[in-house]
């Protein structure tokens, strides 16, 4: 099967176009990219799309997100991380959630996703109290059917909540604590299998899906956890997708609890190197930026998370000045509250210009596009499949209108996307080829039908979920005096996040 996108302008974002923006023809087969250029010429019995009015560009990277938050859209604001954490993942669990809400959640994921443009996720769901392939077997499902091209992986945990804090311990009362104890904590050894039994039956799937490795963090994983890991990350060709140096506690946990920062103690165990994708990266050490560069990590950025959370600002200039590769990815709906990469471009592009007086050092809109782009594919390890628009690619693309407001008049295509765009001029969605939006509508599934049944059925989940929180709410003073107690800690860094300025007393020990 072929497809003629003719007379388009087109951003490219690699080859030998690179990501200047011309006019020219992108020329399909199958599921990957034969041609693009100006003037392609006749293609026989190709499918032919008039470009005329149209940008044709690459599909959107989500480089870090969590399926799992999707019904709490909407349900919280003014927490730090370590507060709504209480909330969002609840220490004391319900039963994990039904099957069938498990596909409907994932399947919102979906459609939000590709109706913003987005032809790639890297989704760290997180289904407590279990590991389990068949449930594992629901998400993958559901995005098989949407058409998405996915990484999809278990985030995991198994060191006990209160040991992974600074603090913790001699804040939480006892007898709080005691409602926490008891459940063994899966091995590094029994982790490794699990990955294994889901590689086998996930990886590669459809041409689009695969299994990825996620130890939630390195203060929440034994050493034998890590390292299995790494070692599976490695072997398969894989991203280990990890959080690390979110917010100003996290920076105040590896020195308390290491004696180091995460950064450096992820390189002394020996598990920091290309496969490593780091969401977050707000307070890191000049230090930790240059063990970052030489490992030629990535780092997925959440810029609107980390203002919502109250986090910070990463030093993405300092970052990419040291050769960490950037993506942008929106978090969860929970801390984020979409899924629009659009609208994490503008927000990450507009808060750096606050970053220091030496606007030379901003980041640019080019900045933003390779993030969203061809950074998003590098951290998902799937940068010779995706990310751009080259001939032997994998044909993951988007096309715009640009013969309306949003691009009227038309100046640098790539600052009207990064500044003005928030995907209503979407108008076509290819993934592996195929077409999976057109004029805003989903070509492989029912979007009416799964939007009514979740609006059926997540209401119940909804009220049982309002009795879990009550339940953990009894933690929330304890969990903000961590909070607080974090803040007032003089690490070392002088400053708030990123380059931005001191937070007010930040060296009151």
């Amino acid at each position: 099967m072929k497809t003629l996108i003719r007379g388009a302008t087109i951003l490219a974002m690699g080859g030998p176009h690179g990501d200047e923006p011309f006019t020219g023809d992108v020329l399909i087969e199958d599921e990957r990219i034969a041609a693009i250029g100006p003037n392609l010429g006749p293609t026989g019995d190709a499918s032919l799309i008039d470009g005329r009015d149209r940008l044709v560009m690459p599909g959107l990277v989500n480089g870090h997100l969590h399926s799992s938050e999707q019904f709490f859209k909407g349900r919280y604001e003014k927490m730090p991380l370590e507060v709504w954490l209480l909330y969002a993942y609840p220490l004391l669990m319900a039963p994990p959630i039904p099957e069938r809400l498990l596909y409907l959640r994932s399947m919102l994921v979906a459609i939000e996703s590709i109706k913003g443009g987005v032809t790639t996720i890297c989704d760290c769901f997180f289904d407590p109290p279990v590991l389990s392939i068949e449930r594992l077997g629901v998400v993958f499902a559901a995005y098989e059917a949407a058409g998405l091209r996915a990484n999809v992986t278990n985030s995991i945990i198994n060191i006990p909540v209160l040991d992974t804090l600074p603090f913790a311990r001699e804040i939480v009362p006892v007898e709080l604590q005691a409602l926490l104890a008891g459940g063994a904590m899966v091995t590094g050894a029994a982790y490794a299998d699990y990955c294994e039994a889901a590689f086998a039956a996930f990886d590669g799937k459809a041409g689009r899906l695969r299994y990825m490795i996620s130890p939630s963090a390195p203060q929440r994983c034994t050493v034998d956890l890590l390292e299995a890991c790494s070692e599976m990350a490695l072997r398969h060709r894989v991203p280990f997708h990890t959080h690390v140096l979110e917010t100003k506690t996290q920076a105040v946990t590896g020195p308390e609890l290491f004696g180091k920062t995460l950064i450096r103690y992820l390189r002394d165990l020996g598990v920091l190197n290309r496969n490593v994708t780091i969401a977050h990266s707000v307070w890191v050490s000049d230090d930790d930026i240059a063990l970052m560069g030489d490992a030629r990590c990535s780092v997925v950025y959440n810029a609107i998370s980390n203002q919502k959370l109250g986090a910070g600002v990463a030093p993405l200039r300092r970052l990419l000045d040291a050769g960490v590769t950037i993506a942008l990815g929106t978090d969860g709906a929970s801390s984020n509250d979409t899924l629009r990469i659009f609208d994490v471009m503008r927000v990450a592009a507009l808060v750096h210009a606050v970053s220091g007086p030496d606007y030379s050092r901003w980041l640019g809109a080019e900045d933003i596009m390779r993030a969203a782009t061809i950074g998003g594919a590098r951290s998902a390890m799937l940068e010779e499949e995706t990310g751009s628009l080259e001939v032997g690619k994998r044909a993951d693309l988007i096309v715009l209108r640009t013969d309306n407001v949003v691009f009227t008049p038309m100046n640098d295509p790539r600052k009207h996307l990064v500044y003005a765009e928030n995907g209503s001029s979407l108008e076509l969605v290819m993934i592996n080829g195929e077409i999976v939006l057109r004029d805003g509508k989903l070509t492989r599934i029912d979007e009416n039908e799964i939007l009514r049944e979740a609006r059926e059925a997540v209401p119940a989940y909804l009220g049982a979920h309002s009795r879990i929180e009550e339940k953990n709410r009894v933690f929330e003073p304890y969990f903000a005096e961590i909070h607080r107690r974090s803040t007032l800690r003089d690490i070392g860094l002088n400053r708030y996040a990123g380059d931005m300025p001191a937070w007010p007393g930040a060296n009151r020990a």
